[in-house]
């Protein structure tokens, strides 16, 4: 009896480790590349905020970094990343009963041109937003607009590599 136990045992692990080839705890399946590049993504956007550019492309190649194996290149990359963003704008959300904002939104919004030198079926060219809400007595500065920036770039990063590298 033991020793069947013992054979199922292994034969679960032997399937279960066999099954990582496949599948990582990412989400990505295979990757058939070795390199990544993320180009600059330079800010068009009508409302200016310094740093935000670099601030988000730098974002970007630290996802990709910690998530996947692919080592960041600053040319010749099986897959590339670039574009712009287009959009970073406050608007007030919902108005106080003196019709004063209780509450602001800011919504950032990037373009991506995704190559995949690969497998040029896997290309696209997309548009990502997500907005962040805070209160209206509190100015876009400092502590709210680094948690701001911090839930923009989280959110809009992982569907970038949703799209491209997990395909969901």
């Amino acid at each position: 009896m033991k020793k069947i136990i013992k054979k199922s045992f292994i034969l679960l692990v032997f399937i279960s480790l066999n099954g990582c080839k496949y599948y990582n705890f990412t989400g990505t399946g295979k990757i058939d590349a070795e390199t990544f590049q993320v180009n600059y993504f330079q800010n068009n956007s009508e409302l200016i905020e310094p740093g935000l550019d670099r601030d988000f492309t730098l974002a970007l190649q630290d996802l990709i970094q910690t998530q996947t194996n692919l080592n960041l290149t600053n040319s010749g990359a099986d897959l590339i990343y670039e574009g712009e963003i287009t959009g970073f704008r406050i608007t007030p959300m919902s108005a106080t009963a003196d019709q004063r904002a209780a509450q602001n939104r800011v919504t950032m919004t990037v373009n991506v041109r995704y190559t995949n030198t690969k497998k040029e079926e896997d290309d696209f060219e997309k548009s990502f937003s997500y907005f962040y809400d805070y209160p209206a007595d509190q100015q876009l500065v400092g502590t709210t607009l680094n948690t701001a920036k911090e839930e923009l770039f989280e959110r809009i990063t992982q569907d970038i590599f949703n799209a491209s590298l997990a395909r969901w």
